[in-house]
């Protein structure tokens, strides 16, 4: 992971997210590459919004308190296949 100091000019970012069904109703969402940002809603669309928010507020602290805002250096996939017994 690579960080972004407050006094760069910020890039357009784009954050990785998982959206996951709630436990008993609903979705959430998290961004892995920020910790601790997390967001719920009631439908997909309703939990993309609230995270999307929900990035953008938490950048916006870390650049007003003049902390380095994490960016993605990439991800990988990893595909497998698994055999039954």
């Amino acid at each position: 992971m690579s960080f972004i100091n407050a006094t760069d000019i910020i890039p357009r970012m784009v954050y990785t997210v998982i959206v996951e069904k709630g436990r008993e109703s609903g979705y959430i969402a998290y961004a892995p590459a920020l910790k601790g940002c997390v967001s719920q809603g009631e439908t997909r669309e309703q939990v993309l919004e609230n995270i999307k928010e929900a990035i953008e507020v938490y950048v916006e602290a870390l650049i007003e308190d003049g902390l380095p805002v994490p960016t993605e250096v990439g991800k990988d996939i990893v595909e497998l296949e698994v055999a039954s017994k």
